[in-house]
């Protein structure tokens, strides 16, 4: 599973066409940051099974985690939103 992540996270970090996005997303003046998430499921398979093709590949939706940062805040206010400081 390591092994599979790191191949995955290394071809990401080594794209040419992705570090082109990036650098021109930075330089129109932009903090990027990206963050994918793959669950990736094995289930051992027995004899009777390996005659039938299964899903090699599990996903699943997890909810991802809400931060606001003081340029998103800067942005909710020019467009006269206010959200509670609490949540």
């Amino acid at each position: 599973m390591k092994e599979l992540g790191d191949a995955i996270n290394e071809s990401l970090s080594d794209s040419e066409e992705i570090a082109e996005v990036i650098s021109r997303i930075k330089e129109s003046g932009y903090d990027i940051f990206l963050v994918l998430e793959a669950t990736i499921g094995f289930n051992k398979r027995d004899e009777e099974e390996d005659a039938q093709p299964g899903p090699d590949v599990v996903t699943s939706i997890k909810e991802p985690d809400f931060t606001v940062n003081a340029q998103d805040m800067k942005f909710l206010r020019s467009l006269r939103i206010a959200i509670d400081d609490a949540a």
